[in-house]
């Protein structure tokens, strides 16, 4: 069973990434899945949609490949 959510750390060992990375994506990448917090207070952990990371990693690929093969 694949997970719904994910945390910061976890999203950064599914792409392979450092945190200041991902931080970095989520800032600069209108395309990348934007992160929810589970609660109102500033300590609230933060969360991505394990769906949507994945899709958007199949995009990216995508694209790559796309522009190999041009």
């Amino acid at each position: 069973m694949q997970p719904i959510r994910v945390t910061y750390n976890q999203a950064c060992d599914l792409l392979s990434i450092k945190r200041n990375a991902l931080r970095e994506l989520t800032l600069n990448d209108p395309t990348f899945p934007k992160p929810f917090k589970a609660g109102t207070s500033r300590q609230a952990p933060v969360y991505f949609d394990y769906t949507q990371l994945i899709e958007w990693h199949n995009k990216k690929m995508q694209s790559l490949t796309d522009v190999l093969e041009a």
